[in-house]
């Protein structure tokens, strides 16, 4: 078969395929519909081997005509989804039309980016990062709104109403950890596993995901693509981009299954080995991404004094809040052979500042809850309690004791750590540890009399104090701007109300228990604050800012009074 014809057969495949994924969409949504009039069981069964049938055919003819070199990513990605499609067609049909319905959404969007009006889209996206950022997030949230709104997500099988789904969706995304409804109970595997995947995707960022696949597809990246990507992974641009991505890639594999296996020996004690499996996945996803969101009854207060468990979890926790950049850093440092080995100083700065968080809010939660929401609990299950708490205020969001219990003391500290949360390229939310160490350096530098900031032997520019000043007052207005709304709505305290606004702009996802009694508008500005802290104001202004010629203009210095 000639070059043109060959083409000309995958255009009508492709076509058949973009056809098929609609009606798999409407197979999966509108399920109650299809019933009416026809066996549901039926139509999903043929709409999976349909979908299987495509695939295959699709497959074939890039085997027979290989065409370009990136073709050969392509079939082995296709081959991996056709395997997954027949191994799961025999457990459940719908997974089937699910996971091949991702498939061709993302060939889709991969068709109206690269593709449609000569590549212009994706063009437009990467002029602009921050706002390539934003979007991301979006369609992602849009996405799992819609999958969480479908009868099949339901363990009753009905649809969710539309803010609470965009509010789980919202809470998933970007990685913070605060729900409506009880996941273990009210959505159904097929549900908790659309959670699973949007807390994945949100995790790594969609944008490290995306880019990943044009490589793979065999895009160019743009400088200013390249730029954002560095700053969302958190890597040095002294890296290949590639490089750069398949470590995140398989520090993110690694950690999570190293963490499933060791929550395995827990989970193994109490469920039958498939659902300890499951459960073990899903923690160790969670824990990592610090997402926080647990499927079992209560999140983690059953185990409050299992040493298994508070290990996995916090560790997890503990490996995703540091950062990419920082673990391949401390990777390379480790296992490097050269006899020169050092740690970059944002490495230094994060693994300082995250130690002496998490000491601090240990040894403040171990003493003021000591006869309050710890009250009754052994020693070692109070020492356990405290450091899961100082680890899980950290953007995580799982909880071993009851923070409606928490003394006003504790939820001081607990919006402290909230607000400071993760550190850059990670994937939990807040100001992050290097802005407050910023912060703390310049504080320093005030008292003793020196412009210059400095901590390791290197000076620190004084861009980077310009830049954590800005981010500290922008995050602190838009919690100001949010909680005022909030308490003209809702009807809860004030402090209840602030410790959810802060959590939800840190990601965190704690609460006082208050979530699931918000109104539609409080929901809907709490997943606004979720959005907010996971993409971070300075991407946001960045965004909208009107960039316009500037002229170099030096004006008369005079001083002001401060303070």
């Amino acid at each position: 078969m000639n070059t043109s014809k060959a083409r000309s057969l995958l255009a009508k495949v492709e076509i058949l395929a973009y056809v098929l994924a609609v009606w798999s969409f409407l197979v999966l949504f509108f399920e109650p519909v299809i019933s009416y009039y026809a066996d549901y069981t039926q139509v999903e069964y043929f709409t999976a081997w349909a979908n299987l049938a495509v695939l295959m055919l699709t497959i074939f003819n890039r085997v027979v005509n290989p065409g370009e070199k990136k073709q050969k990513g392509l079939i082995l990605f296709d081959v991996f989804i056709l395997v997954m499609g027949f191994l799961l067609i025999f457990y459940n049909a719908k997974f089937v039309v699910f996971f091949l319905l991702i498939r061709q959404t993302w060939y889709i969007i991969q068709f109206l980016l690269f593709r449609a009006f000569d590549g212009r889209l994706y063009k437009l996206l990467t002029g602009n990062p921050p706002v390539t950022v934003m979007l991301s997030f979006i369609l992602v949230i849009f996405l799992g709104t819609i999958l969480l709104m479908m009868p099949a997500s339901s363990a009753q099988g009905k649809v969710t109403a539309p803010v609470d789904a965009l509010f789980i969706a919202t809470s998933a995304t970007c990685v913070t950890g605060l729900v409506v409804v009880d996941v273990g109970s009210y959505f159904s595997l097929f549900g908790q596993i659309v959670i699973l995947l949007l807390i994945q995707v949100g995790g790594l960022g969609l944008m490290t995901i995306s880019t990943a696949f044009a490589i793979v597809l065999g895009q160019r990246l743009t400088i200013k693509l390249e730029s954002a990507i560095y700053k969302v992974v958190g890597g040095s641009q002294s890296l290949n981009v590639l490089n750069l991505l398949k470590n995140t890639m398989f520090v993110t594999l690694i950690i999570e299954s190293l963490g499933a296996a060791f929550l395995y020996i827990r989970f193994s004690m109490d469920y039958p080995p498939m659902k300890a499996f499951y459960y073990s996945i899903f923690h160790a996803v969670s824990a990592f991404c610090n997402a926080g969101i647990s499927p079992l009854p209560g999140n983690l207060s059953a185990y409050v004094g299992d040493y298994i468990v508070n290990i996995g979890i916090t560790g997890l926790i503990i490996l995703g809040g540091l950062g990419f950049n920082v673990i391949i850093d401390l990777q390379h440092y480790i296992f490097r052979k050269s006899k020169v080995r050092k740690l970059a100083l944002h490495s230094k700065i994060v693994l300082l500042v995250t130690a002496l968080l998490l000491v601090f809010g240990a040894l403040t939660f171990f003493f003021t809850e000591y006869n309050g929401a710890m009250k009754g609990f052994s020693v070692s299950n109070r020492i356990l309690a405290s450091w899961f708490q100082s680890v899980t205020t950290r953007t995580a969001g799982f909880n071993t004791i009851d923070n409606g219990a928490l003394c006003r003391a504790s939820l001081l500290i607990t919006m402290f750590l909230m607000f400071i949360g993760a550190s850059p390229g990670s994937t939990g939310g807040g100001i992050k540890t290097t802005t407050f160490a910023v912060l703390v350096l310049s504080i320093k530098g005030m008292f003793k009399g020196t412009r210059d900031l400095s901590i390791f032997n290197r000076r620190i520019p004084n861009s980077n104090s310009r830049e954590a000043t800005s981010l500290v007052v922008l995050s602190a207005t838009i919690i100001f701007i949010v909680l005022f709304f909030l308490l003209l709505l809702e009807p809860f305290s004030f402090e209840d109300l602030m410790f959810e606004a802060v959590s939800a702009f840190g990601t965190v996802g704690l609460s006082t228990g208050i979530t699931p009694l918000l109104s539609t508008l409080g929901k809907l500005l709490i997943s606004l604050l979720m959005y907010v802290g996971r993409i971070g104001p300075l991407t946001l202004i960045y965004a909208f800012a009107v960039r316009q010629g500037t002229v170099n203009l030096s004006y008369a210095e005079e001083k002001i009074a401060i303070g």
